[in-house]
């Protein structure tokens, strides 16, 4: 049985209550969120990890992405970073790999993570046949489905589907109706078999035989935005809308088989226009989680789109999102290393825990209360214990000889520091490094 099933049955399983001690929530508010489709558990049968849920009204979690390409390929290199992402604070990875031995890097990722695993199959059929020198047209849907049902025999927790691209949709994406076009690699991909073959979507004509391979091993199905904008100028458009209102409609055809589902919204979109967003996928989709790429606000920042997508991650995690890609400074230019995967995360996180502020989510306020409360007590340590990364912190305040490390207050403002000046006239002498926690 899913983990669907049994909620709806009123049976409490291991991986809710242990989602449920995570967040601070009754393991009983967990069952019923699970059972309503407003909370899901990607966890497959045969993996083993301690759960994580996503949705309202849980912590908002972040994914990194890692992966090869036709271009690298380094299976070494994606340890590293699928290591960097974990103690990074990423609660989920996908491997996203296109390149190379595509069956050894998927499984040293299930092998190895720690946290959710996702993949989105149709790049292993478009890996196989480019490394043939074959069209992806050539691909059939027995190959498509064969595929997405040894991932999922291989452990996948959940896989990127991109069900709702269909033949009317694409329509609207065409021609001079946006700037960038298609920009999704699925989407893209499924849009040039069906322009040639002149057929509809396999993952929307066969969704139930995509539900009966997800409910073998309780995997869930992240509904991809195969017609995601991915220009500013195109969000919101009728595209990405038509497909929207198709993924609501096989959410809960999804639900009704009891698979768990989640949708994926878009990658660019102007700041004013995240919590319209939101609010559409929440109406139409009937609450179910939401997993969004950024979104990023502006396409002039290459390099620097790390910083765009954590200030519409914060605005959309604010508004409702429940799960956020994370986007590293590499997007639009290149490979992340293993520096770009741990900045990406870190940038993703930050994002995270401010919507999570605004949200209202259990517990979020009282990390940002110890942090200030340990900065009045000039306690360092205390503070890099609350970071939401403790190394770079400590790294610039220490300086590179650690010099610093010793002073009660930074170079900003040395002893003409705010804090210290303030202590003295409210009531007493500022606390010394580690006074205040024991250290």
């Amino acid at each position: 049985m899913t983990q669907l099933s049994m909620a709806r049955q009123g049976i409490v399983t291991d991986e809710m209550s242990v989602v449920a001690r995570k967040e601070g929530l009754s393991p009983e508010a967990v069952r019923e969120g699970v059972a309503a489709g407003r909370i899901v558990i990607p966890k497959n049968v045969k993996r083993e990890f301690s759960a994580e849920g996503i949705g309202a009204p849980l912590r908002t979690k972040v994914n990194a992405n890692i992966g090869t390409s036709p271009e690298y390929y380094d299976l070494e290199e994606e340890k590293r970073k699928l290591k960097v992402a974990i103690e990074a604070g990423a609660d989920s990875v996908m491997d996203l790999s296109t390149g190379g031995d595509l069956s050894a890097v998927r499984r040293m990722v299930l092998e190895t993570s720690t946290v959710m695993v996702g993949a989105v199959p149709i790049y292993e059929v478009a890996a196989l046949l480019n490394s043939r020198a074959r069209p992806f047209y050539e691909m059939t849907s027995d190959m498509l489905f064969e595929t997405i049902e040894r991932q999922c025999s291989e452990g996948l927790d959940y896989i990127t589907v991109h069900c709702g691209v269909t033949r009317r949709a694409v329509s609207l994406a065409g021609g001079s109706n946006r700037v960038a076009g298609i920009v999704s690699r699925g989407g893209s991909l499924l849009a040039a078999w069906m322009h040639y073959h002149r057929k509809e979507n396999p993952l929307y004509e066969q969704f139930d035989r995509l539900l009966d391979i997800a409910r073998k091993y309780d995997v869930t199905l992240s509904l991809g935005d195969g017609l995601r904008p991915g220009a500013v100028a195109d969000a919101t458009d009728g595209a990405q809308i038509e497909e929207l209102v198709v993924l609501g409609e096989l959410a809960g055809r999804a639900r009704d088989a009891d698979v768990q589902v989640m949708i994926e919204g878009p990658g660019h979109v102007p700041i004013n226009q995240i919590e319209a967003n939101v609010m559409a996928q929440k109406r139409l989709c009937a609450g179910a989680p939401f997993y969004v790429l950024g979104p990023l606000t502006t396409d002039c920042a290459p390099g620097y789109d790390h910083i765009t997508a954590a200030i519409g991650g914060a605005v959309a995690a604010a508004a409702g999102a429940d799960f956020l890609c994370y986007v590293t400074p590499s997007e639009h230019l290149c490979l992340p290393d293993v520096e770009d995967v741990r900045l990406g995360v870190i940038a993703a996180r930050i994002a995270a825990h401010s919507g999570d502020i605004a949200k209202g989510v259990a517990g979020a306020m009282d990390r940002d209360v110890k942090m200030s409360a340990f900065r009045k007590a000039l306690d360092w340590r205390g503070m890099y214990r609350m970071a939401i990364d403790p190394y770079l912190p400590r790294k610039r305040r220490d300086g590179a000889d650690g010099a610093h490390a010793e002073s009660d207050v930074c170079t900003m403002c040395g002893e003409l520091c705010a804090v210290k000046t303030h202590n003295i006239i409210d009531g007493g002498k500022p606390c010394k490094k580690g006074e205040e926690n024991g250290d």
